[in-house]
């Protein structure tokens, strides 16, 4: 690596677990790209989320700082405008950075499927008028777009809005430039669903009309490759965000990958027929509801259900791994290898059939909780280590391998020195905020859930009063909850005593002092 600051090329998927690629152990899954990269990288085989919900967690991977600090507790509001980001830091020390693909740090690409506002609000908004709705799919049905010259940090954006067969944003303007038929590209979900094949047990599993060349995995590959060859072809150092939205539900695989994996051949997990004894009251609620039209709604899967949700979803990160070789060729070609570290992860994880269970939200299992982490930096002896690290260190390791230093109020930890000695630790304990205002009206659901991860196990405490804690060395699949056992009294006690330490650590330290990011 040259003596300039180095190039970062940080690549994220949407609702990826920790388990479903193929260094994280799957021997069905082929991710012969990812795992190349892995080969040659530091993987963290212990990282977990800060919050296991898109827009909290994305907002805390730019800011290095929990959601109840940063504010976006949930998918319902938008980061602040004025809020600092890596980013940001990086752009300060002369970096170009751009963000190509799915963002979800503003409320437009969920504001459907959240309840709205009955009430007048808390503060009034002290942002200039539009600085919401950059997110907002409807405003690039009309044509370009002028964005502002700073998105939290990011110069060049391209969005790529919606999940599935949606296609919005700039990744639509791409789409009809190239000649799609704005017959197969739906822009939301009142369009959305026109289908080549479909899986009759679940409506969001199905293959799209759209050709793969047009779909959002293709897009953010394409326009990916050619950003890092412009900014390569410059003097200045650069970042930019790969941001895929798949393989977040709905399960659409385009053209050659919806049936590229077997759905007999798919396994179904072993915590499958947990009968949750112990879980809270809500986990069983979820358990027995079917697939709705909601399409974020948690629900009770089938044996079927999961083998089919699995088959396309592995189609879709099959795809996304030709688009990350794909990436990382251009990388080669443009000479910028040698000094370009690469970064590989997820905002979080989806159930997957773990105890019955299908999606994510309210729960606290491994199988949401963790997600794939890799850090390639050129010339490295590939590493692996089970330290502990958490989404919530990403904003800081970064800045720490660019040289720069961290801003006020950041509560991540670098992971530099794990990168340098696999065997060290930085931390002993990862948190874990998750919030779910809906639930205040939802009876059993609770409207606040923490966590702590430790060498110890795993406890959770639900605002409904119930407690989970699980010693996740002798029962990785969490089946046994230790809260409601005497023998797991002391236990109990001891992770209680530091979750409650963690509340106090992780309470937001923040200070302003600069001007408005223009818009």
């Amino acid at each position: 690596m040259s003596e300039r600051r180095p190039n970062v090329l940080l690549i994220v998927t949407d609702q990826q677990r920790a388990d479903h690629v193929g260094f994280g152990g799957n021997d069905r899954l082929r991710t012969p790209n990812l795992d190349a990269l892995a080969a040659r990288g530091s993987v963290f085989d212990r990282c977990y989320v800060a919050n296991p919900i898109c827009m909290p967690n994305r907002s805390t991977m730019l800011t290095g700082r929990v959601p109840s600090a940063h504010g976006v507790i949930f998918n319902d509001r938008s980061l602040a405008w004025t809020a600092n980001t890596f980013p940001r830091v990086l752009r300060g020390a002369g970096y170009e950075t751009a963000l190509i693909g799915k963002s979800h740090i503003q409320h437009g690409v969920s504001r459907n499927v959240v309840r709205p506002l009955k009430a007048q609000p808390t503060l009034g908004d002290p942002y200039p008028e539009g600085w919401d709705t950059l997110e907002n799919a409807e405003r690039y049905e009309a044509g370009a777009v002028e964005m502002p010259d700073d998105f939290y940090g990011f110069g060049h954006v391209e969005f790529a809005l919606g999940h599935g067969d949606i296609v919005a944003g700039h990744h639509r303007r791409w789409a009809l430039d190239k000649g799609g038929d704005p017959a197969v590209l739906p822009s939301d979900w009142s369009e959305a669903n026109a289908a080549l094949a479909r899986y009759d047990g679940w409506w969001q599993v199905f293959q799209p009309a759209m050709p793969e060349e047009l779909y959002s995995t293709t897009f953010v590959a394409e326009r990916t490759v050619q950003w890092i060859e412009s900014a390569a072809a410059g003097d200045a150092p650069w970042f930019v965000q790969c941001s895929f939205p798949d393989p977040h539900h709905p399960f659409t695989p385009p053209g050659q990958w919806w049936d590229a994996y077997d759905p007999d051949e798919m396994e179904v997990p072993e915590s499958f027929d947990d009968p949750l004894t112990d879980a809270p009251r809500h986990l069983h609620l979820i358990r027995g509801l079917k697939p709705s039209a909601n399409v974020v709604q948690m629900f009770g899967a089938t044996r079927e259900q999961v083998r089919h949700a699995r088959a396309a979803e592995y189609g879709m990160i099959e795809m996304i791994d030709q688009g990350v070789g794909r990436v990382l060729d251009a990388l080669e070609r443009s000479g910028a290898a040698d000094d370009t570290i690469v970064i590989f992860t997820s905002d979080h994880g989806d159930m997957f059939g773990d105890h019955g269970l299908m999606l994510k939200g309210t729960m606290h299992y491994q199988g949401v909780l963790r997600v794939p982490f890799v850090v390639a930096q050129p010339g490295q002896a590939p590493t692996r280590s089970t330290s502990l690290a958490s989404t919530l260190d990403l904003a800081q390791t970064i800045l720490d391998l660019c040289g720069c230093e961290p801003f006020i109020g950041m509560q991540g930890t670098s992971l530099v020195p794990v990168l340098d000695d696999p065997a060290s630790e930085v931390r002993d304990h990862v948190f874990i905020e998750d919030d779910f205002p809906p639930g205040e009206q939802i009876g059993v659901f609770p409207s606040r859930i923490r966590t702590l991860v430790t060498d110890e196990g795993r406890i959770t405490r639900y605002s409904t009063g119930e407690l989970e804690v699980f010693d996740l060395e002798k029962d990785p699949l969490e089946l046994e909850n230790l809260a409601a056992s005497p023998a797991g009294r002391d236990r109990t006690a001891h992770l209680s005593d530091c979750l409650s330490d963690a509340f106090l650590q992780y309470q937001p330290v923040a200070r302003g002092n600069g001007k408005l990011p223009p818009l």
